[in-house]
């Protein structure tokens, strides 16, 4: 019985693969590596350092370390909340602008060695890539090019200390599968500004840390979403233009890295980072002001839900644990998560295409895997899908997904439902990307027609979900 299955197993996993192959990649696509993280979707950033205990966001970098001594440091504690929230992984602030080092860098005397925390031998990040790695989610790293801290900033040999400082980083700590860079800029000790050489930078990570996807302004991996409020545009290519740009003033326009390029050169998804309190690292006055579970989930459909990942910012307090407040939160929005999507109602609907094609049945569109995905004729660049469920049922909320192995390719799309024996629009859109959710006033009908109405070329779908959740807002 093992060996028939086993038999059944490579045959559905070779008809896969033969399928794949009959679909042509069209402009940008993303690479193994972008695939991984596109499928990460949720992780949590963690601001932590001497601003978590002198209460301000930005540090001068005069800041004596002995500043920095958390009594109750568990980095296990973090890594066990964002597993059972869900996140797939934990992104933290190596070294901010302060320039303090969460490890003993050789390379600086503004670090944990030099403060009272377990008497100068402790060693954040060692601590927390072992717990990420025990609790199975990804560790990645911010480190700040900026450094309010150092003698040399602002001068050549900085960007000597800078590379230095990130390949002890890099080789020191396992696996990293995001180094995170922001565009920041100014005075150093010296009152002078760093000409930084990124080129350099991101060929030292790729020696250093080739599995690492590096997220800037301008990528070259992830760029920023042009907001810190967790908003994607509701139109969001995947794809960026970067010629003449750079990282921090140089940046493409905000509105530019909120939609994307229709026709950019490189894939470059948008990252939607945002703060779970008003600030970015912890302060003891914004304990009553955590975002509830539910407006986290307005965050996660204007992120996850417009094609972008959520990066989600829960700092670690005083005593270097995740605040009960910020934690319940965290469990309150996975319960609504999974209450929202637990029940997909068009699961082994029949489906009714306008264009057939050999290789690629209907059916897979609503098998729970995106994978297995649905094409119309190569020559055929709009196309609609019916679903058909057994019996009328309630919903208000439709989840579609294309298959951005072979690129990103919807341009618009309408939605109907069957009402009084016809077909009624109901709601449309513009891209679709890896994931697109969208809600509508709740509807009663057992038919709802998918028409993709513009497209580069011929769409090639993953999946459709149908669901009946609360009302996270109608601006999906």
């Amino acid at each position: 019985m093992l060996r028939i299955i086993l038999l059944l197993l490579l045959t559905v996993t070779g008809s896969l693969g033969s399928y794949a192959q009959l679909v042509d990649i069209v402009g940008p696509a993303p690479n193994a590596r972008q695939m991984e993280w596109h499928q990460m979707e949720f992780y949590l950033f963690m601001h932590f350092g001497p601003n978590t205990f002198t209460d301000v966001e930005w540090g001068k970098g005069t800041e004596d370390p002995s500043v920095f001594n958390p009594t109750e440091l568990d980095c296990r504690q973090w890594a066990r909340i964002a597993r059972d929230a869900g996140a797939k992984g934990i992104i933290i602030t190596a070294k901010h602008h302060d320039g303090f080092c969460l490890w003993p860098s050789r390379f600086s005397d503004h670090t944990v060695a030099q403060s009272p925390w377990k008497n100068g031998k402790g060693n954040v990040l060692r601590e927390l890539s072992e717990a990420c790695s025990s609790y199975g989610i990804g560790f990645g790293v911010y480190i700040s090019p900026w450094d309010r801290n150092h003698p040399d900033y602002g001068t050549d040999e900085y960007n000597d200390i800078y590379v230095k400082t990130m390949r002890e980083l890099l080789r020191g700590y396992g696996d990293i599968f995001e180094l995170w860079w922001d565009g920041a800029n100014g005075e150093g000790p010296n009152g002078k500004k760093q000409e930084y050489d990124f080129p350099r930078f991101e060929r030292t990570a790729r020696r250093f840390a080739d599995e690492a996807l590096i997220f800037s302004d301008i990528g070259p991996d992830i760029r920023w979403v042009g907001n810190e409020k967790g908003i994607a545009g509701k139109t969001n290519w995947n794809l960026l233009d970067t010629v003449g740009f750079e990282r921090g003033i140089g940046a493409p326009p905000v509105d530019t890295l909120n939609t994307g390029n229709v026709n950019g050169k490189s894939w470059i998804p948008a990252e939607c980072d945002v703060s779970i309190r008003p600030g970015w690292f912890y302060h003891p006055n914004e304990d009553t002001a955590v975002k509830s579970g539910r407006e986290l989930m307005k965050i996660f459909m204007t992120s996850v839900g417009r094609g972008s990942n959520l990066l989600l910012n829960v700092p670690p307090d005083r005593r270097g644990l995740i605040h009960p407040n910020d934690s319940a939160a965290l469990m309150a929005f996975k319960g609504l998560r999974e209450s929202s999507f637990r029940e997909n109602l068009a699961r082994r609907a029949r489906v009714h295409v306008s264009s057939s094609r050999a290789g690629y049945l209907p059916s897979l569109l609503v098998d729970g895997f995106r994978f297995s995905h649905w094409a119309p004729d190569k020559t055929i660049t709009t196309c609609s899908i019916e679903l058909e469920m057994d019996q009328e049922k309630e919903f208000n909320t439709i989840m579609l997904q294309e298959y951005i192995e072979a690129g990103q390719r919807i341009e618009a799309f309408t939605i109907e439902v069957f009402n009084d024996g016809n077909y009624v629009p109901l709601t449309s859109g513009t891209t679709v990307g890896y994931k697109r959710i969208l809600q509508f006033p709740r509807q009663t009908a057992s038919k709802i027609r998918i028409s993709v109405t513009k497209s580069k070329a011929s769409p090639v779908l993953g999946e459709i979900q149908v669901f009946n959740c609360e009302d996270f807002g109608n601006e999906q």
